[in-house]
């Protein structure tokens, strides 16, 4: 079945429910529970068409439906590999450890139609392996085969497999697994009256991406015990903080709660918080320690459900203050320098851990949002003297900034250097020396106008992770007033941000650290851009195509911002903030599963060929309501956002006190 191709047309996928057919004429089909995977195969009652496409009048062959486990798909990671099949009752269990970490992977596959041949090929270095039960054709001309995981032992994925489908029923499987969906989606009632089915479509899957990972593997850990809960497949953090997070929080706090007992947890055995974490492997971090933010948006949103929270705060001081030995799986490094010069230098001399000495900017960057998340939660904790450390702390971007760069870009490919056009705009993040002196690096290096992909984490990398230095100019999510203030105030603000979203090539969604600047317009006075903006990559970048995922998925990141931004919302993560747009729908409804109360975001005069993008107007629970943001307690306390709207753009959210907070102007408010 390996060799065999898949029909096109055929593929459908649900939550719970996969399946497609071949070009043998067999159709595969799939469902699910927490551990378990069960298989359905049908084929054809006149015999099995060879597999050369297209050509229907090949003459037909007798099958007999064959298993197969076969242990040299992974030969060049897999060793210690076994299987086994029992001559009676067709069950094959087998084991690998895998050299990515010395964690055993197991499974567990019976099938249900009585096998007559059975065959155990040897398993060695050299000669493939695995094991296969053959069948005689089935009445039913179906056979089902179901798979059960354990991290634990071979017995341990038996169990699962007979406690979760005992008796081998796909059909109430998949309707109890569609079921669960329905229950995890339910918090989220959108109108959809005038809505096309391919933005439906945009929005449903982007919610169901958004609530795949992290994974409950709780009771399947094999790395410690601990009567806490254990989530794996934070892959990463540095992706899933900005998005994937708030918005588990808003539709299954629970879950999310879950979620940080498990990195307290982790932290508590292992001695830092993961950045990335999979397959109960240690990752790379991408660049700061991100699980400070994610510990912060949780506290500052409520989240209490038994969390440790004293503990949790330990963690995020040892990130800002201990640096491991190894710091690319956990952890910052430089701390030394981050506390002496307040940068991270581009020569750093680190005697203190082992890294990869790149990304001296964005690391910088993320360092600084690190410790304002820190700041944040010490002062919630009513810890006053650790919130005004790291507070200060916060204010370290602005080492990197140098007033007099600028940045040529090449507009048209040329490969002349005298083709490149001055920008106009002068000012960006840059290399800093330990010396204080300042380098240079262009500010439009990885975008689509120049070496896109040469920032990523390799021992060649450049100052910046996954974008260049217009990007990372503009991340400052905790003091934009500062920012805006160091940019030349609000006009000469917008005019550089449209600058970088109008230049083509120059500005880049497919990465998580881009979404936060669709939005920044909302901090000087324009929430009407940032809705404009907001309908210019939805659809244009997300949407139902193949291609409408811009970037890696990663996780679910790319998909819970289309959902945040098709409901109106995009969270300032680690902030107990949401800043505002019209949803893509006439009504959006959130009900809180930890309150049961109704929020309610109501578009007035919504029109189907979004011509009225802009607020006019707001009333919030039948008051005006001026603000471009809320808190967690419009969705805790529920309540009712009636949106008035009209074409252009109106001076609604422009006012002083109307902008979203900034570290410099109400960080004690």
């Amino acid at each position: 079945m390996r060799a065999s191709r898949k029909v096109n047309e055929t593929v459908e996928a649900r939550p719970g429910y996969f399946a497609l057919s071949l070009n043998t004429s067999i159709h595969a089909e799939m469902t699910v529970t927490n551990h378990v995977a069960l298989y359905r195969f049908t084929f054809p009652t006149d015999g099995t068409p060879t597999k050369r496409s297209g050509n229907e009048t090949q003459p037909k062959m007798p099958y007999s439906p064959l298993i197969l486990v076969d242990l040299t798909d992974l030969s060049n990671s897999r060793s210690n590999g076994s299987v086994q099949v029992d001559p009676k009752t067709g069950r094959i269990v087998g084991f690998g450890t895998f050299k990515v970490r010395d964690t055993g992977v197991f499974m567990n596959s019976r099938a249900a139609s009585e096998p007559k041949t059975l065959r155990l090929p040897s398993d060695g270095n050299i000669v493939p392996g695995g094991a296969w039960v053959q069948f005689i054709p089935p009445k039913s001309n179906r056979i089902k085969a179901r798979v059960g995981l354990s991290f634990i032992s071979m017995d341990k994925a038996c169990r699962n497999a007979e406690q979760e489908i005992p008796d081998f029923d796909f059909d109430k499987v998949r309707a109890a697994a569609e079921k669960i969906w329905q229950e995890k989606l339910k918090p989220v009632q959108i109108n959809n009256v005038g809505v096309s089915k391919a933005l439906q479509r945009t929005f449903w899957s982007g919610l169901y991406r958004a609530l795949l990972s992290p994974q409950d593997y709780t009771n399947e850990n094999p790395l410690w015990d601990s009567d806490e809960p254990y989530f794996d497949s934070y892959y990463c953090i540095w992706d899933s903080f900005r998005s994937t997070h708030p918005l588990i929080t808003l539709v299954d706090p629970d879950a999310q709660a879950l979620m940080v007992r498990s990195l307290i947890d982790i932290f508590r055995h292992e001695g830092k918080l993961p950045d990335c974490r999979m397959s109960l492997c240690k990752g790379f971090t991408q660049g700061g320690s991100n699980a400070d933010n994610l510990l912060a948006d949780s506290y500052a949103k409520g989240l209490q459900s038994n969390i440790d929270w004293e503990t949790a705060y330990t963690a995020m001081i040892s990130d800002a203050e201990d640096e491991p030995s190894i710091w690319t799986i956990g952890g910052r490094g430089g701390l030394h320098s981050w506390k002496t010069k307040g940068y991270i230098p581009t020569d750093d001399f680190d005697p203190f851990g082992v890294g990869l000495f790149t990304r001296s900017i964005s690391r910088t960057i993320e360092y600084s949002y690190n410790d304002f998340c820190i700041a944040e939660m010490a002062k919630m904790m009513n810890k006053t003297r650790d919130a005004e450390k790291y507070l200060e702390r916060s204010r370290n971007w602005k080492n990197m900034f140098n007033p007099t760069s600028r940045s040529r870009l090449n507009t048209t490919g040329s490969p002349n250097v005298g083709d490149l056009v001055d920008s106009g705009f002068q000012g960006f993040l840059q290399p800093r020396y330990l010396n204080g002196t300042f380098g240079y690096q262009d500010p439009s290096i990885c975008s689509g106008l120049f070496n896109f992909t040469s920032c990523y984490l390799n021992a060649d990398g450049h100052e910046t992770y996954e974008g260049g230095a217009w990007l990372y100019t503009f991340y400052v999510p905790h003091d934009q007033a500062t920012l805006i203030t160091t940019l030349g105030g609000q006009e000469e603000f917008i005019r550089r941000l449209e600058f970088l979203h109008n230049t083509p090539g120059l500005f880049y969604i497919g990465n998580e650290q881009s979404y936060l600047l669709i939005y920044l317009f909302h901090f000087a006075g324009r929430p009407g851009l940032s809705s404009h903006y907001a309908h210019q990559y939805i659809p244009s970048a997300f949407n139902d195509t193949i291609a409408g995922i811009p970037g890696n998925d990663d996780s679910g990141a790319m998909g819970s911002f289309a959902a945040l931004t098709m409901m109106g919302l995009y969270p300032m993560s680690g902030q107990n903030v949401y800043l505002i747009i019209p949803p893509f729908f006439p009504e959006v409804v959130i009900k809180s599963p930890a309150t049961g109360q109704l929020a309610i975001i109501r578009n007035i005069n919504f029109d189907e060929g979004y011509e009225n993008i802009y607020i006019q107007s707001a009333r919030l629970n039948g008051k005006p309501f001026h603000k471009s943001w809320l808190t967690h307690a419009f969705f805790n306390e529920g309540g009712l956002l009636e949106l008035m709207l009209g074409p252009v753009e109106s001076n609604w959210g422009s006012g002083k006190d109307d902008l979203p907070p900034s570290a410099s102007t109400h960080f004690w408010d």
